[in-house]
């Protein structure tokens, strides 16, 4: 991939924000109050802008000097430092059409004590179709270099849609990645010999645990934690370990899943939701040799980006799970007890547009990726 070079978005960063209070923010991490007095049931909020001119951001991490690394689905990298935007060099060639290109990101679970990765997700063309990808590659300067491509799924197959490939680390040091159905044929998801519609869990080197659900069983692939998942585009390891993963469903069937090692989660056999056309039920509501999800989602939520709220910033909703929409525009709030979620709200609705990616930061606070071709990093941090 050619160098991009930097880009200043200083009129993103017109009006500098210098926070107080709780945590206070260094001036790299100034930005442009975009909304205010957005009154949630816990707290006032307001929204800055850090920077626009994000080509369908997908994933973000962040490294431990306070930068932030995000994937554009185009194919790009980004290195974000205050207002500044690097596009980095050494990105593998990504299948960027449709729903595919370059997707999550994440650091290395020991990225602070040495082992200096930065993982990612992304199509990768080949042999008529595409596959979800991983790799790994470590940062030097404006390049991501030595390159390493660590697992891809088993079949390469049209159409462009329905990736999945979030990550997420278990506190075991193993790598949890989802592959979506692919988009054409949805009973792939019932085959534990198919990667599509699954969750993995990989070594931090692409291979397999050895305690992996279904390493005894010679009709199903190593690799495959769970089954039956139609497309998981939000991911997150609680503090706890437990698993919980944001599913995309047919038109009214978006689901919130508890993902255990070795079950099946339905789709499609079990589905809540209806066809797009003909607006006929998918499948059953329930199997009893399948997992039923803990929650379904109202209406066309969309669901993209999943986090766990920890931080002082937000005391009130410590524990609770916050989930990105994408056709919704909508960040909602989950109230999670003995792991059912019993109240929800809707903390933004189209303030800032497609939520693709949820992250809680270092300083505490929230970052919100929007998943446009003019896409764009924000944070959502309470009012003094």
């Amino acid at each position: 991939m050619s160098k991009l070079g930097k880009t200043s978005y200083g009129a993103v960063l017109g009006t500098a924000l210098v926070a107080g209070g709780l945590l206070g923010l260094s001036s790299a991490q100034a930005g442009e109050v975009v909304a205010e007095g957005i009154d949630s049931e816990e707290a006032s909020l307001r929204i800055v802008q850090l920077v626009g001119g994000l080509e369908n951001p997908w994933g973000i991490a962040e490294l431990p000097d306070g930068r932030f690394v995000v994937s554009e689905r185009a194919g790009r990298m980004a290195l974000i430092n205050g207002g500044e935007v690097t596009h980095l060099d050494g990105v593998p060639e990504v299948a960027a059409n449709g729903q595919g290109g370059l997707l999550d990101v994440t650091l290395h679970h020991a990225y602070d004590d040495g082992e200096e990765w930065i993982y990612f997700t992304y199509s990768k063309p080949g042999d008529g179709g595409t596959v979800s990808a991983l790799a790994r590659a470590r940062l030097e300067g404006d390049a991501l270099v030595d390159v390493e491509a660590l697992f891809e799924q088993d079949r390469y197959s049209q159409p462009g849609r329905h990736y999945g490939s979030r990550l997420a680390w278990l506190p075991d040091g193993s790598l949890l990645m989802t592959v979506g159905d692919r988009g054409v044929d949805p009973e792939r998801a019932q085959d534990a010999g198919d990667h599509a519609g699954t969750v993995l869990r990989l070594t931090e080197t692409g291979g397999v645990p050895d305690d992996n659900p279904f390493v005894d069983d010679g009709s199903a692939l190593d690799e495959i934690y769970s089954i039956g998942n139609r497309n998981i585009q939000g991911f997150a390891v609680d503090a706890e370990g437990a698993i919980w993963a944001s599913e995309h469903g047919p038109l009214g069937g978006d689901e919130l899943n508890l993902i255990e090692a070795g079950e099946n989660y339905g789709w499609p056999t079990v589905s809540r939701g209806v066809d797009y056309s003909t607006r006929e039920p998918i499948g059953v509501d329930s199997h009893p040799d399948m997992q039923d999800a803990r929650y379904i989602y109202e209406d066309r939520f969309a669901p993209s980006g999943l986090a766990q709220v920890d931080s002082e910033a937000f005391a009130a909703w410590q524990g609770n799970l916050l989930a990105g929409g994408l056709r919704s525009e909508q960040l909602k709030r989950l109230i999670m007890e003995d792991g059912e979620v019993v109240h929800r709200e809707i903390v933004l609705d189209g303030e800032i547009g497609r939520i693709r990616e949820v992250h809680q930061g270092s300083d505490g606070y929230i970052y919100l990726l929007t998943d446009h071709g003019d896409g764009g990093l924000y944070r959502l941090e309470p009012e003094e």
